[in-house]
């Protein structure tokens, strides 16, 4: 392969050819003269007709002193000239000189006596500008002086990248004096510096001749061997005035307090990105289950390698809970996340698990003093402390689990449970700054999972109020065949008002009651039940429909400005008719036997509560085997479709009048009940039977 880039000086293999000219004695542009013993020129190089302006042909054969000498300086000149030859001891110094051109100019001078091999004897004078000289040796003088107290470290390597020299900073940065530095590489003498990428640029740097400035690496040296630090490093082609590649020269700088207020920097803006993704994603229901969950997914992995959320098991039941020294903690796992360590996760329990921790445990431990508890190089006999058994702490084992922090879940003075993290992937043990993180997620979250404890805890009180309030009835009573549905709203919902009621009548009728009463949460409940045994009331009087929601309406104006749609409808078996009034409620649904489903065109009727509005009543057949369908609005509305389209829906679901009333509830509640919509559904349904 031919070269490519400009020649390189290596000393290391003559044998190659001769080496390249040194640009140095160009720079002082050196002038030879030789001398017989008479003091007359012999030979005249061409730097010599440069500097004193005489040609070969205007100085050979001449007397020296008469050439380039002022008059006055003739005999000061002969003396020297004769000490040369006399002593054969050189002479050095400065000396005015005269040029052709009639100017004076300082040379420095080295003269010096010659013997050839016939016992001739000669005078070899080497010359040049002593402006030039001094330039140069200043030139010199200050780059030692600034190469020896720059506290920048500075190397000089060969094309090899082996050192060649390198200044005191530079020893004291590597902890390595300069003597075994030399005809080293930079591998050998740093073995623990990222040194791959440095040698492919100096590598870049010699071939290209375009400078590397402020390239990072990171690594120890035997200055510092138990510390990381960080170094700025500049490369530069070293070339001298022919071209010739000398090497490589490198500038260092110790820049760690720098880099270390960087990775400072930027592991708080990771905390701050952290805590606004918590703040964004925590909390984002009133679920507790799902709160938890959140939590563990923002923990994991920015935190930790697994992440389990606890809570002690009395304040998930809504009961405050103070360990003593001696006992042990009860606690229900809420959530658990784990990042590629199956093992790890296995250790932990499982969502909705009770299970009790000793008093020497370390959660025990976190949840009974409300400090977190940090274990940042876990040993192996930590692990019995870590995990709930023996079998656990051989799974944790397993894993790689070397890094252990708890921080206790504490909203307004109560100490809820745990936020335990574990790290096994992560190779850095938890730190302060981790413990602050934790510290920070843990109080954000714990007043969240707090809102939704209470919020379960109150929803479960009102659902039990009102299914407690809600209706048993047989599966036939008063000539008709019943089936009904109550299906509370989601999770993260209040329970609402919705009711029914089926109320066997004197003379074999049945009263068949759907309400919905404005609102949620146990105050919705409380007043369903009193309006449900105001109704009870009403129909034992056996009063007509409309009358009866007059009396309603009267009722619920004074439970303080509540409001309620109410469906109210007596079946007569004898009649086989149905009379129905209506408060704001939506319009059941009849199937009749070979007939298409429909919805009864019944007068609307204003809401209970509303006061002063009259009601009126409709008589519709109902014979053996037609079906009357009654429903409160959750079942079909929903915030992406309209109210038409899901009444249809409905009616398209009823269209078989043969299958069993069971089989409708199941099948409108599962079908129709959407998700988005965050209320509570009441189905029933009556289907007329045949007289015996």
């Amino acid at each position: 392969m031919g070269a490519t880039g400009p020649p390189v000086a290596d000393g290391t293999e003559p044998g190659r050819g001769s080496l390249g000219p040194s640009g140095l004695l160009d720079v002082l542009g050196v002038a030879s003269v030789v001398l017989d013993a008479e003091g007359r020129i012999m030979l005249w190089s061409p730097q010599a007709e440069e500097l004193f302006g005489y040609s070969a042909q205007e100085a050979l054969g001449r007397y020296a002193a008469r050439v380039l000498v002022h008059e006055q300086h003739v005999g000061l000149v002969k003396k020297l000239f004769a000490d040369v030859m006399a002593t054969g001891q050189g002479w050095a110094g400065a000396f005015p000189i005269r040029r052709k051109d009639g100017t004076t100019r300082l040379v420095e001078f080295r003269n010096m006596r010659l013997l050839d091999d016939r016992g001739h004897v000669y005078a070899l004078g080497l010359a040049a500008d002593q402006t030039t000289v001094r330039s140069l040796e200043q030139d010199v003088a200050l780059s030692t002086r600034m190469i020896s107290q720059s506290p920048i470290g500075l190397a000089v390597l060969d094309t090899r990248l082996r050192y060649v020299t390198v200044n005191p900073a530079l020893e004291r940065i590597n902890g390595i004096p300069a003597e075994e530095h030399t005809g080293r590489t930079i591998r050998e003498v740093l073995p623990l510096v990222e040194i791959d990428t440095l040698e492919s640029a100096a590598r870049r740097v010699l071939e290209t001749g375009r400078p590397l400035v402020d390239h990072s690496t990171v690594g120890r040296t035997p200055a510092d061997p138990d510390e990381d630090h960080a170094w700025s490093v500049s490369l530069y082609r070293l070339e001298d005035s022919l071209g010739t590649v000398l090497g490589v020269a490198l500038s260092i700088e110790d820049v760690t307090e720098k880099y270390r207020a960087g990775v400072e920097a930027e592991s708080a803006r990771r905390r701050l990105a952290l805590i606004a993704d918590a703040s964004a994603r925590i909390g984002t229901t009133l679920d507790l289950d799902r709160t938890a969950r959140e939590l563990a997914d923002v923990a994991v992995p920015e935190l930790a390698d697994i992440a389990a959320v606890d809570l002690l098991d009395a304040v998930v039941g809504g009961r405050r809970r103070n360990l003593g020294p001696a006992e042990p903690a009860v606690i229900r796992a809420l959530a658990v996340k784990a990042n590629d360590a199956p093992d790890a996760l296995h250790a932990a329990d499982p969502p909705g698990q009770v299970a009790r921790y000793g008093p020497d445990r370390l959660v025990t431990e976190c949840v009974r003093t409300s400090r977190p508890v940090m274990v940042a190089q876990v040993k192996d006999e930590d692990l019995p402390r870590i995990a709930r058994s023996p079998e656990a702490a051989a799974l944790l084992a397993r894993a790689g689990v070397h890094s252990y922090l708890a921080v206790p879940l504490i909203a307004r003075g109560e100490v809820l449970g745990a936020l335990d993290l574990k790290r096994t992937g992560n190779p850095l043990p938890f730190s302060e700054d981790d413990l602050l993180l934790a510290r920070e997620l843990a109080s954000r979250a714990a007043v969240q999972i707090d809102n939704a404890r209470w919020y379960q805890n109150a929803r479960d009180t009102a659902l039990m109020l009102q299914r407690s309030l809600l209706p048993s009835h047989p599966s036939v009573t008063g000539g008709l065949e019943v089936a009904s549905r109550y299906q509370p709203a989601g999770a993260t919902t209040e329970v609402g008002g919705d009711w029914f009621d089926v109320i066997p009548l004197d003379g074999g009728k049945t009263a068949l009651v759907v309400g919905d009463v404005m609102g949620s949460g146990i105050t919705a409940a409380a007043t369903m039940g009193r309006l449900r045994t105001a109704t009870n009331t009403l129909a034992s009087l056996d009063l007509d429909p409309a009358r009866l929601l007059e009396h309603l309406d009267r009722i619920t104006e004074s439970l303080d400005h509540s409001i309620a749609t109410c469906l109210y409808a007596v079946h007569d078996p004898r009649l086989h008719q149905c009379r129905i009034a209506n408060a704001g409620h939506l319009p059941p649904a009849r199937i009749r036997v070979g007939s298409r489903p429909e919805l009864l065109d019944l007068p609307t009727g204003a809401p209970l509560g509303v006061g002063g509005v009259e009601f009126s009543t409709t008589v519709f057949d109902l014979g053996p085997g037609d079906e009357l369908v009654l429903y409160t609005d959750g079942l079909v509305e929903t915030r992406r479709h309209s109210l038409d389209e899901r009444l249809a829906t409905m009616l398209g679901l009823l269209d078989d009048p043969t299958r069993p009333l069971e089989e409708v509830c199941d099948l409108l509640v599962r079908t129709l009940h959407h998700p988005d919509n965050h209320d509570d559904v009441a189905v029933l349904i009556a289907r007329a039977q045949p007289e015996n």
